[in-house]
Order: structure tokens, then sequence, then C-alpha cells
């Protein structure tokens, strides 16, 4: 029987106030530019074993996952939340065609891929640290 579990702070963050959904559209952002971050720490690790490592294709095969999680993910992450903080804009001077629903159903989608991201990303990190621990 496949039964979907509800998440009961998307549940309520969904039925919140556009301030609340507003906040967490900004701490996402937050979160994104800290994801940068790491891939920088990341990066600059892997590479600082770059010399004893380049005939080493689980070491290649990383970079290329890491340079595809920072073009790709974080920039269109990004994209996508600034895009979502200007439909509050336009739903706030109230422009025509557009309801406070259409916000609230791209929240939805973006928190999906937000989460799912996290988790992938969680993936990504054990995955180095496991192989940084074996250098």
């Amino acid at each position: 029987m496949n039964t979907k579990t509800s998440n009961p702070k998307t549940d309520y963050l969904l039925g919140a106030g556009l301030d609340v959904l507003h906040f967490e559209s900004r701490e996402w952002l937050d979160i994104i530019a800290f994801w940068k971050d790491e891939i920088k720490f990341f990066n600059d690790l892997l590479k600082h074993k770059e010399a004893s490592e380049k005939n080493n294709s689980e070491y290649e095969n990383m970079l290329k996952n890491l340079d595809k999680v920072h073009a790709d993910l974080f920039d269109d992450l990004k994209q996508s939340v600034i895009e979502h903080e200007q439909l509050l804009s336009k739903i706030e001077l109230a422009e025509k065609g557009l309801s406070d629903n259409d916000y609230r159903e791209k929240h939805a989608q973006l928190l999906s891929r937000i989460n799912t991201f996290t988790k992938d990303f969680k993936t990504f990190k054990k995955v180095v640290f496991d192989y940084s621990k074996g250098l």
C-alpha cells in the first residue's frame, strides 16, 4: 500500500501568511549561499589531494559531481527562489491574474526541491568525507 506521509511543518507553513513564506524563502537563499561555501571547501580539499590522486577515477568523478552540483543546482535553485520572491512582489502589488494561491503552490514546489536537494547534498558530503578519510 502506497501512502504518502505528510510533513506537518510543510502543511503548517503553506497555510501560513505570505510574510512567513517570504521569510522561509529568504532563509533558502542563506542556505544556498552556505552550500556554495561548503562546495568551495570541498573543492579546495579535493584539489589539495590532486597531486597524489591524478589517476584515481573515484577522485575524478567526485570533482565532476562537485562541479555539476555547483553549476547546475545552486544557481538554478537561487534563481528559482528569486523568481518566487518576485512573484510575491507582484501579488502584493495586486497584479491582475495572480493570487496568493499561485505563490503557495510555487512555494510548495520549491520546498520539495530544497528538501530533495538537502538529502542529496548530505549524501554527497558523506561520500566526500569517507573519501578524504581514506587518503
